[in-house]
């Protein structure tokens, strides 16, 4: 149900907004962790919390004013503009050359290789999404899009980028620690995001440099946050290996066998020693 209410908010406001707001959830999963589940939130990442409201709010306050294509053609039209296949262009270069060439060499020592294939993809699929859901809100307004070719290339487009996310995002939880992963992939995901709707829908045309660099700074802010609430956030204690006897002593520390006197029973018929 979040991830429809995130695909109904990309119809009615621009991208710039929606994406850094996702940093929220990380927030509430954060509390819910600390009451449910007994996770202690370190200062820090308190700290890292009333970060990512500020920077919420920041971003909000200043945000640009949505501007709803009146149809699919029009959406094709931002699509296919020289800058934007620029960036299209320059993006499928570097997932192609990530996929071929980096992943077999660097896949599993360099975290940025699988989370730059995600993030760049999911761009694409941003765009791609919010394309659809201007075109499902036209349609049930009356002015229906299904007709058109565009809306189903935005469909296919959409389907094989989150097929893509998907595939190599859980190739980098396979290979790297979550709590690495998901601040890395939310900056990355997050920045490409922004920078794909920019050149598409325009979405800081008309605004004034002090508002876009209040957004800037709020989107900095956010992220620093998320980061901070990731780094600071605590970590399960290792496993202990197999084969060792250990056990907790006042809640909170460890004893070994070699750090305490242990009682050795060798057959029934002999007295227990020390």
């Amino acid at each position: 149900m979040g991830e429809i209410a995130n695909f109904v908010a990309y119809i009615y406001a621009p991208a710039v907004l929606v994406t850094p707001l996702g940093a929220l959830s990380i927030i509430v999963s954060a509390c819910l962790a600390h009451f449910l589940l007994n996770e202690r939130i370190q200062k820090m990442g308190i700290v890292g919390c009333v970060s990512c409201i500020v920077g919420s709010v920041v971003i909000v306050i200043h945000a640009p004013q949505e501007h709803t294509p009146s149809s699919v053609q029009d959406i094709w039209t931002l699509a296919t503009q020289p800058a934007f296949l620029v960036y299209v262009v320059a993006t499928l270069s570097a997932v192609l050359a990530l996929v071929f060439h980096f992943e077999p060499h660097y896949g599993q020592t360099n975290i940025l290789v699988y989370l730059g294939i995600c993030s760049l993809m999911g761009s694409l699929t941003v765009v791609s999404i919010k394309a659809i859901g201007i075109a499902i809100k036209l349609t049930l307004d009356g002015m229906s899009q299904i007709a058109y070719p565009q809306t189903w290339f935005f469909l296919t487009v959409a389907v094989i980028c989150v097929i893509t996310q998907l595939i190599y995002l859980n190739k980098a939880l396979d290979t790297f620690n979550a709590t690495l992963v998901s601040p890395v992939y939310y900056v990355m995901f997050t920045t490409f995001t922004i920078i794909a709707s920019v050149i598409m829908f325009k979405d800081w045309s008309g605004q004034n440099a002090g508002s876009i660099a209040s957004e800037i700074c709020g989107l900095i802010t956010v992220l620093s946050g998320t980061i901070i609430l990731h780094v600071t956030r605590e970590q399960e204690p290792p496993p202990p290996p197999v084969g060792t006897v250990t056990w907790f002593i006042n809640g909170d520390s460890l004893k070994s066998p070699e750090e305490e006197h242990l009682i050795t029973h060798h057959r029934l018929d002999e007295y227990y020693e020390p």
